[in-house]
């Protein structure tokens, strides 16, 4: 645990108990605070309360007496509208933050300056990618035998950390909820992998999106800076960090296209990995076989990856080795079977049309299964990436939405996940790719797209042990 600096002998309002909340309030503890502890979930408060966290409703708090509000990323703080709790220190004068900038804070204590290598933090952002690349970065580091510990967005809680070994690198995700409200922000390296329209609502636009995940470099300042420049505004961030074209402190990094320059760039054509400094080829990673990484985009999260792991001071070889054990995150293009020819991935995490664009294009002789809670738009922005897909099966609410835009593509209204996959089984042919890629959320049939995946990978593995 991380225990947390400042608020020794202070009343700490934290509202929001799920994982970031609770481990939120252990953590204050252990620092001297008191937590002040509230959820506006009966649910969420009972599990509180047989966690041992004392209960206080901050709709009645005297916020004279509260040193700081700590609120969990899912909870509105600005757009649409702030929560009412939120609204209200706000009037009164209260500071509101997250773990995020609890831990920053926290972070660095006396033991760790004492250290022989004082441990690093990278931390990543962007709108896709970002739980992959750091992933990968963790692996690599675990492959190579640096100790490391992984968290924010994707495994634990940032407070929910052991403290730091010499030498340890902590590598954590990031969202833009997370960002947009921390007050302290200064990881070593940081990476920002691409942008996509996504939280809109959350963020007053597409502006107001950027303008959070840009806090991670304007606010903190971070030594390296790992920078995808495939979108205008990463080569704006790109630029507006560097003090000169060879400024080696940001390494842009590619996807697709050939960087030039004088500077430190990466990136990935047609399955291969290059390193290029101040103009020279410094190394190259063919990216082809690697099961675990298929597709343009986790050939740009492989690009991230590699840039954080050399700045760390990792050998080429060492990294290629690493890629090639890195077999994914569930329900992220996670290869789960093959058999007579026929691969099957599982992409449940495609809740959206980038997403599963980015899924479509990744393989051949797709067997498509798609559908769930549609979004605005459906997935007619799809047309151009369907070149691939052999035949659909729909599922789910919008699977006759979707039909009605899949042009000539062929396809098929199967309902449920069990019908798709038995049909899409029986149809495949050697060379095929079952593929759950759903562009859709999954609310209409399961509580959330980890259930989805796994619906999906039981009903393959059943029909191939009916086989």
């Amino acid at each position: 645990m991380i225990a947390v600096q400042g608020y020794e002998g202070q009343n700490v309002a934290v509202l929001g108990l799920g994982r970031s909340g609770l481990a939120t309030c252990a953590a204050l503890r252990a620092g001297g605070a008191t937590p002040l502890a509230w959820d506006e979930s009966p649910e969420a408060r009972s599990k509180a309360e047989e966690a041992g966290i004392d209960l206080h409703d901050l709709g009645r708090v005297d916020w004279s007496g509260v040193a700081v509000l700590i609120t969990s990323p899912g909870i509105p703080h600005l757009y649409p509208v702030p929560n009412r709790i939120i609204a209200a220190a706000y009037v009164a004068g209260v500071p509101v933050d997250n773990d995020i900038g609890l831990f920053f804070r926290s972070f660095a204590t006396s033991e760790t300056i004492e250290f022989e290598q004082p441990p690093k933090v990278v931390a990543v952002t962007g709108s896709n990618g970002k739980s992959t690349t750091t992933a990968l970065i963790h692996h690599i580091l675990t492959e190579c035998g640096r100790p490391t510990q992984m968290a924010g967005n994707i495994g634990k809680g940032v407070l929910s950390l052991d403290a730091p070994k010499d030498g340890e690198v902590v590598v954590l995700e990031l969202s833009s909820y997370q960002l947009d409200l921390a007050r302290a922000l200064t990881p070593d390296i940081a990476v920002f992998t691409n942008l996509s329209p996504d939280h809109l609502d959350r963020h007053n636009g597409m502006g107001g999106y950027f303008a959070a995940k840009r806090r991670l470099f304007a606010e903190g300042g971070p030594d390296r800076a790992v920078i995808g420049v495939d979108e205008i505004e990463g080569q704006y961030l790109a630029g507006q960090l560097a003090l000169a074209p060879e400024d080696a402190r940001v390494i842009r990094i590619s996807s697709g296209q050939k960087l030039v320059g004088p500077g430190w760039n990466v990136f990935a054509r047609k399955g291969f990995l290059a390193e290029y400094r101040r103009g020279k080829q410094m190394a190259s990673v063919d990216l082809r076989a690697i099961p675990g990484l298929p597709g343009a985009h986790n050939h740009q999260n492989a690009c991230a990856a590699y840039a954080v792991a050399r700045s760390l001071g990792i050998a080429p070889r060492l990294i290629e080795d690493a890629f090639t054990t890195f077999n994914g995150l569930p329900h992220r293009s996670q290869l789960i079977a093959e058999a007579g020819g026929v691969r099957y991935v599982n992409d449940s995490k495609a809740t959206n049309v980038e997403s599963a664009a980015q899924a479509l294009q990744a393989f051949d002789n797709i067997r498509w299964i798609a559908g769930g809670l549609g979004k605005d738009g459906g997935i007619a922005a799809l047309a151009p990436h369907l070149d691939h897909v052999r035949k659909a099966y729909l599922i789910g609410h919008s699977a006759r939405d979707f039909a009605l835009q899949l042009g000539t593509t062929a396809h098929e209204i199967c309902e449920t996940m069990d019908q798709a996959v038995t049909r899409a089984m029986a149809e495949a042919e050697p060379g095929d790719v079952v593929l759950l890629a759903p562009a859709a959320a999954s609310f209409d049939q399961y509580p959330d797209f980890e259930k989805r995946g796994e619906a999906f990978m039981s009903a393959v593995h059943a029909g191939l042990a009916d086989e």
